[in-house]
């Protein structure tokens, strides 16, 4: 069982937090009330980011005494929206958030995965109708492997889920929400996730 905390409660962070406790793990949600997210994150072993990208350095920047020592994973991508709500554009071009992230909490170890599909299919990825992968980007090899534990926990096969290197290889997965809104208007709202053909 590990102690998990996970700073949001929309659709990402509620989805995680279900799969999480009834896979065994005892989960604590923060949502925005003043203090929950710094109470939430100083008792737990790992830490998800399921805030919204835009404001994600800010708001995990404000816990770095509560991070120090921690794994967190960060399942968002910084986007600038369009009218629609749509990613149209990186926040962080030539960057990402993961890597914004680990550079801001030198003493945290930043595991970037799950930002590479429908918010859906991060717990339940063997309801499409082909394999899913799931990326793994971050420099610390011990943060990764528990991460992988925690991804095979909410159904995710060994062999969907790839290590792709340090936290630069975030960038790459994070630019892939820029199919997002093309796929939705081209397929609708329905499950979906990239992944490589093999």
């Amino acid at each position: 069982m590990t102690a998990i905390a996970i700073l949001g409660n929309g659709r990402v962070g509620s989805n995680l937090a279900t799969a999480l406790t009834r896979a065994g793990h005892e989960v604590t949600t923060a949502d925005r009330t003043p203090g929950a997210a710094a109470n939430a994150a100083r008792t737990a072993q790992v830490v998800i980011n399921a805030t919204p990208g835009a404001g994600s350095l800010e708001r995990l920047v404000a816990l770095r005494e509560e991070l120090r020592g921690k794994i967190l994973v960060d399942v968002s991508n910084a986007t600038v929206d369009d009218p629609d709500g749509l990613p149209a554009d990186l926040l962080y071009p030539g960057s990402s958030l993961a890597e914004q992230l680990q550079e801001a909490l030198p003493q945290t170890r930043v595991v970037k995965t799950l930002n590479t599909m429908l918010f859906t299919v991060m717990t339940a990825p063997t309801a499409l109708t082909r394999a899913p992968d799931a990326f793994l980007s971050g420099e610390d090899p011990q943060a990764k492997q528990t991460v992988r534990q925690l991804l095979t926990d909410v159904g995710w096969r060994e062999e969907w889920i790839t290590d792709l290197g340090g936290i630069r290889t975030a960038r790459a997965t994070e630019a892939a929400v820029l199919f997002v809104p093309h796929v939705i208007r081209s397929s609708g709202f329905s499950p979906f996730a990239i992944s490589v053909a093999r």
